[in-house]
């Protein structure tokens, strides 16, 4: 650890239904970084041929997840009708505000044929303002990204602003989603702009002031501080932040600053009341009263 790293969390391993990630967000000590409050990253998980992903229908409130995949391909269905594919580079972006239901499954043109998956998924808080607002869902294929290099480090600007750069991607409050890769023996360096950072190590050969980042760890930096992160071989790391949205709640894929908000959204779920997902008939029960359920949703 360094003056500039204030957290350094470990992922916690999660069975999604045939396929695993490591859990980053929320943790022990950090719930939140900026308005981020859900972090996994997805694989890399291998399918044999007629396997896939199959993540059925269910539901969330108050966050919009952002879907960022650097192999592989997943086809999003959801409750307001959209039907997308997502391959590497692009972003699925679906605001639940309300409530949304989705499922994310591998296509069936892709289930002839060994697959790979391999990502992140973030679920990112919407400001109290905005928790309610209609449900919507947009896709950026990877060329409306911005995207440049510097001095032997390559960036992708997921979403929010960086270095001058705005994300296309629409967003409800200050935040920055980064994926960089370093050639061997480069740096940058990652300004102090956002009132909470995080930089997380997809693979290995990082370092942050000098100091080594094992892989598939995330750093939560100190409030302001600006780093310098250098490879050691080719690397790569995803940086996230922005400014506080406030005190949430997280039960299974509810997130809310109001705890009663997640209570009417179990019961809803369990009743029925959520729009389905159209061309689906399965959907992922909720179980009493817990939390992590044993099919994990993205």
């Amino acid at each position: 650890m360094t003056d500039s790293i204030q957290h350094l969390i470990e992922p916690h391993i999660q069975d999604l239904g045939g396929f695993q990630a490591r859990r980053l967000l929320p943790s022990d000590v950090v719930t939140l970084v900026g308005p981020f409050i859900f972090f996994d990253h997805l694989g890399p998980a291998v399918f044999a041929p007629g396997q896939g992903v199959d993540v059925r229908p269910h539901p969330h409130i108050n966050l919009a997840t952002v879907t960022y995949l650097f192999e592989g391909v997943l086809l999003h269905r959801d409750s307001v009708g959209s039907v997308q594919e997502i391959r590497p580079g692009a972003v699925n972006w679906m605001t639940a505000g309300r409530g949304i239901v989705h499922s994310e499954r591998t296509p069936d043109d892709d289930r002839s044929k060994e697959a790979i998956l391999h990502g992140i998924q973030t679920w990112v808080a919407l400001p109290d303002e905005y928790e309610e607002t209609d449900p919507w869902f947009r896709h950026h294929p990877a060329t409306d990204l911005p995207v440049w290099e510097d001095a032997g480090v390559s960036f992708t600007l997921i979403a929010g602003e960086a270095y001058d750069r705005t994300s296309p991607v629409q967003t409800f409050s200050p935040m920055i989603y980064l994926d960089v890769q370093l050639a061997d023996g480069k740096q940058f360096t990652l300004p102090g702009s956002y009132s909470e950072q995080a930089v997380y190590s997809v693979t290995e050969g990082l370092a942050i002031d000098g100091v080594p980042l094992e892989q598939h760890r995330l750093a939560v930096l100190t409030s302001g501080a600006s780093v310098s992160i250098s490879a050691n071989g080719n690397a790569r790391c995803i940086v996230i932040g922005g400014e506080p949205v406030g005190k949430r709640h997280k039960w299974w894929n509810f997130v809310s600053s109001r705890d009663e908000r997640i209570e009417q959204a179990k019961h809803d779920w369990v009743e029925g009341r959520f729009a389905p997902v159209p061309q689906e008939t399965e959907f992922i029960p909720l179980l009493k009263e817990s939390p992590n359920q044993t099919e994990q949703p993205l």
